[in-house]
């Protein structure tokens, strides 16, 4: 007895199997695990070497986890909002690395779910835990407690955006398509994240050149270091804001000026002013600004037409339809937005320390658009013009599958513009040239209709005392002999020709040719007799 279709098991929201259940604790406590050892090593070797005693070491750690996550942090009378940019990053990649491991090929929305709990769930609770550590210390040691709303939206908001950005980046083709987004969007949205890795290449170039340019004001930076471990200290500080210098470096050469409080820095004006006692802060310019500096935002300019390029080769994009190379500009504008966000705060008394958000935010993005289309007007105006003379090898077959295209259409349109007349009758004029087809034509007639072949197979067969071959005068009459007019017949008899010197060859063999090909037989299937109701009788029993 059959039964009927078995009903799919799907389980619950509550429900997780105990291999799952393992995969999710260590999203939520790998990443903070590893965070809170680091930030205790350190902390247990700042406070061994500066020779201040252990007190405070679980005050300092748990601020120290507030501020890997940017929460201000108010040390007695000082605001410190300006904190390093390079421990957020780092964490923020270790978290979105795990929730990419963690994700399931066809996850259901309750995995999602469980998987985004679990990602924001334990570093959550370890800045629940901290909050209670830096207000219970703050009654004997001169730091107070932050303001937790604002802690845990910090902590929310860049945990979200670190497990958001690990999922997408396993389910990319899905999110586009739940999205609907089209080819254009895609295909900007790649390119931005490229065009904001090139930006800050060139601003970390910049800023080595400077250091080096500025070698003398290097050296009085660790003036105030004291000993060595002044020196390692004054050295670590500096890279772990060697990124926030960077991200202004970029602002300037934007054309946005970085402030440090009453002191700006731009490609135009410097104004003067205290700046903090830091090595890695020589690479500020002294004195007024000179005359050359503006051309320094040739850099973000090549970029953006190298971007141009790409979305040209890559993308759809016409001279008057950008729209790949706005979608780029933007989404890079964006990025870049939400990094000089995080690169700058209140530093004490020197006041707000960063970049003019908002004249950064619009000379990023102009710059980009514009430059973007420059490149786009140039490989469509010069690099297509010479990739249809060269007829292949602008595009290869990665970057016609990204453009939604096939090897096939590129051949049709690669017949259509390549092929033109002139390019036509100079191909075949050069392969096919008069030298050729003579050297051809004469090596068939030299080696089959040679003239001593020739003669003997003439004198053989047509003598004039042959009774089988041999015809009389009347037949070629040019009045009365029609096969002369005839050029049907001459074709017939140079073919007849032909196959005599075949024939008399050495190497040839006798063979039959037929004129209509066997047709390819198959055994004849007798159709399938009919299954009538019998009985088997045995004869034994019958008798």
């Amino acid at each position: 007895m059959r039964s009927g279709p078995e009903e799919i098991y799907e389980p619950g929201f509550l429900s997780l199997t105990p291999e799952r259940a393992r995969v999710l604790l260590l999203v939520a406590v790998r990443p903070a695990a590893q965070a809170m050892l680091v930030i205790a090593v350190l902390v247990l070797l700042t406070l061994l070497t500066s020779g201040d005693g252990m007190a405070g070491t679980s005050a300092a750690i748990a601020a120290s986890w507030l501020a890997m996550h940017q929460v201000p942090l108010v040390v007695g009378q000082t605001t410190l909002g300006l904190l390093p940019l390079l421990p957020t990053a780092v964490l923020l990649w270790a978290a979105a690395r795990e929730c990419a491991r963690a994700m399931l090929p066809d996850s259901s929305r309750a995995d999602l779910g469980w998987l985004i709990g679990a990602a924001l769930g334990g570093p959550l609770l370890v800045t629940a835990v901290c909050l209670a550590v830096v207000e219970d210390a703050s009654g004997i040691l001169p730091v107070r407690s932050p303001n937790a709303l604002g802690a845990f939206g910090w902590v929310l908001a860049l945990h979200t955006i670190a497990a958001v950005a690990g999922m997408v980046s396993q389910e990319i083709p899905h999110v586009v398509d739940v999205l609907r987004l089209p080819d254009w969007a895609v295909t900007g949205l790649r390119c931005s994240g490229r065009t904001a890795l090139r930006l800050l290449a060139c601003a970390a170039a910049v800023t080595v050149v400077s250091l080096l340019a500025h070698w003398s004001a290097l050296g009085e930076g660790y003036g105030s270091a004291g000993n060595v471990w002044g020196v390692l200290g004054l050295t670590a500080l500096s890279l772990v804001y060697l990124p926030n210098v960077v991200v202004g470096a970029l602002g300037v050469l934007m054309g946005a000026p970085v402030q440090f409080g009453a002191a700006s820095i731009s490609l135009f004006e410097v104004v003067g002013g205290p700046v903090p006692a830091v090595p890695v802060l020589a690479a500020l310019p002294v004195g007024p600004a000179a005359g050359w500096w503006p051309l320094l935002m040739a850099l973000p300019a090549a970029v953006g037409v190298v971007t141009g390029l790409d979305l040209a080769r890559t993308g759809d994009d016409e001279i008057r339809r950008p729209w790949s190379v706005l979608v780029c500009a933007a989404g890079t504008t964006l990025v870049l937005l939400v990094a000089a966000l995080l690169a700058g705060g209140e530093l004490g008394g020197f006041g707000h320390v960063g970049l003019d958000l908002l004249v950064f935010a619009a000379s990023s993005f102009l710059v980009l658009a514009f430059t973007g289309w420059i490149g786009l007007i140039a490989a469509r105006l010069v690099l297509d013009r010479r990739a249809g003379r060269v007829g292949h090898g602008y595009y290869d077959d990665d970057d016609y599958d990204r453009r939604g295209g096939s090897r096939a259409d590129h051949e049709d349109g690669r017949d259509d513009d390549h092929y033109d007349d002139d390019h036509y009758d100079e191909h075949y004029d050069d392969d096919y040239d008069d030298d050729d087809y003579d050297d051809e034509h004469d090596y068939y007639y030299d080696d089959d209709y040679d003239d001593e072949h020739y003669d003997d197979h003439h004198d053989g067969d047509y003598e004039d005392g042959d009774p089988d071959h041999g015809h009389d005068e009347d037949d070629y009459d040019p009045d009365h002999g029609p096969e002369r007019d005839d050029p049907d017949h001459d074709v017939a008899d140079r073919d007849h020709e032909h196959d005599e010197a075949d024939r008399d060859h050495p190497d040839a063999i006798e063979a039959e040719v037929l004129d209509d090909p066997p047709a390819v037989s198959r055994p004849r299937r007798e159709p399938a007799a009919d299954i009538v109701d019998a009985e088997v009788v045995d004869p034994d029993a019958a008798r």
